[in-house]
């Protein structure tokens, strides 16, 4: 999603402000590096209106000047504005086997990422307790060299926009939980939540495969399941009550097993992660070797296992049964896959283009493509603090009030 896209034009000279101090920020934000001669191109502002504007944001701490390449530019080069590095969120992804608590700076790069086995599914206190835990353990270092916007968390479940409960997380079975208060309470910052694959797409939007696509669907599998999200021009679709995009309960075999939401043979229980972690014999804790297990198994000359060749065959064709479906409705441009299914489409990618493309429409078949996720494991860790970052972004002077001027 293009965060350089202007927002609603106020209705004083304070919105407009606001607003366009938002959309330089958002060019620096999304392109790690952009020249003043690049801003007042993108937002048609003049040159001394983006001056004062980066001025603005210099003093408010969440940008740099430095000097350009010289050799690079003809004529007289434009000054380069930079995110600040020391301006971090804290991202945290919940999970059935583990926590993942991540570091990320404002230009989207993951400085730190600590996945926390658990030796059971964890309550929403025992996840409180270890990320609190974890950011004790950091504290030193943030107030040492960083300025913490706040938290953002990726859930594995359906959770309200305006409060951050999780109304469900079914793999987790956390129910009705007041997760971003319990969470804020405990380290004395904000914290926003949302479903981990909207936090997904966010991330893949604005750094990832999505940066061109305005309109395109995001799947992604994870230990939990497989949820996703949908972007249609430019913006993140989030239904009503922020639960859109659960592709995960899609039906793709009619005579399957019942599945948690109540209906038989959704996509969640015939495409899971577990099964194949199994069937090249790694552990959950050993999750994120399964690309690498699958990849060199499929690389070998004699080709990989019967049993894997089987299982990684059936779960594309559920796969692409419920992509047809997605393929058929949105009319995306794009497609992504993250996480496993990632991984899925990385080892046998024209088995699942063309399953889509023999069940799919004539018409939105021939315009959609397929990538895969460029994020890899710092996936939801971006996504994640994309959240946090989100009301800084719509209002860069409330940096002030949140944290105060920087030194």
């Amino acid at each position: 999603m293009d965060q350089a896209r202007p927002a609603q034009r106020g209705n004083n000279l304070d919105d407009v402000r606001r607003n366009n101090l938002a959309i330089v920020l958002g060019l620096a934000h999304v392109r790690g590096r952009v020249s003043r001669a690049e801003v007042t191109k993108v937002t048609g502002l003049n040159r001394s209106t983006v001056g004062g504007l980066v001025a603005e944001l210099v003093d408010l701490g969440l940008v740099v000047e430095q000097e350009p390449d010289a050799a690079s530019h003809a004529g007289r080069p434009s000054a380069i504005i930079a995110p600040r590095p020391d301006i971090v969120a804290i991202a945290v992804n919940p999970e059935v086997d583990a926590v993942t608590i991540g570091l990320v700076s404002l230009s989207g790069k993951v400085l730190k990422r600590i996945r926390y086995d658990t030796a059971r599914v964890p309550t929403p206190e025992e996840v409180v307790n270890i990320v609190t835990a974890v950011v004790a353990g950091m504290r030193g270092e943030l107030e040492r060299s960083f300025r913490t916007v706040g938290v953002g968390v990726a859930v594995p479940g359906l959770v309200t926009a305006e409060d951050g409960e999780v109304v469900v997380a079914p793999h987790l079975d956390w129910h009705n939980v007041p997760f971003s208060a319990m969470l804020s309470d405990a380290l004395g910052l904000p914290v926003v939540s949302a479903n981990d694959a909207s936090a997904g797409i966010t991330a893949e939007s604005t750094f990832g495969s999505g940066r061109e696509a305005n309109d395109h669907i995001y799947l992604n599998g994870g230990a939990s399941g497989i949820g996703g999200g949908i972007v249609i021009n430019g913006a993140l679709y989030p239904g009503v009550s922020g639960f859109a995009g659960e592709f995960g309960h899609s039906l793709v075999n009619s005579g399957g097993v019942l599945c948690h939401c109540g209906a038989y043979g959704c996509l969640d229980t015939e495409v899971r992660q577990s099964a194949l972690l199994a069937a090249v014999s790694l552990d959950a804790a050993d999750s994120e070797q399964l690309e690498s297990v699958l990849v060199a198994q499929f690389a070998r000359s004699e080709g990989p296992d019967a049993a894997v060749l089987e299982l990684v065959n059936r779960q594309i064709g559920f796969l692409a049964e419920s992509l047809r479906g997605t393929v058929n409705i949105f009319n995306p441009e794009l497609v992504i896959l993250g996480g496993f299914l990632g991984t899925l489409y990385a080892v046998a990618p024209e088995l699942l283009e063309s399953g889509v493309r023999d069940r799919a429409l004539k018409g939105p078949r021939e315009d959609v493509r397929f990538a895969r996720s460029e994020l890899g494991l710092d996936l939801l860790m971006i996504g994640a603090a994309q959240l946090a970052f989100a009301p800084m972004l719509a209002n860069p002077a409330s940096i002030d009030k949140a944290l105060g001027k920087a030194s």
